[in-house]
């Protein structure tokens, strides 16, 4: 098996990532907290139960809006 990089845009700016990279492992690539993100892949939100199975193909569009708090 190879360890191909594939290109895909995370907030509209190219990324790459290795091939065969599922989700949760490309969040914490780009250093960020999946308990205070929430993700939209491809166009649809893609609910946390599904993120583990999620894998990430080349060209894919991820949009991810962190969360914050304040009072």
């Amino acid at each position: 098996m190879t360890n191909t990089e594939i290109i895909l845009q995370v907030n509209g700016a190219e990324a790459t990532c290795a091939q065969y990279t599922k989700l949760p492992e490309l969040l914490e690539q780009l250093g960020l907290n999946p308990r205070l993100i929430a993700v939209e892949y491809n166009g649809e939100i893609l609910h946390r139960q599904f993120w583990a199975n999620t894998e990430i193909q080349a060209g894919d569009k991820l949009e991810i809006v962190t969360i914050v708090g304040g009072g």
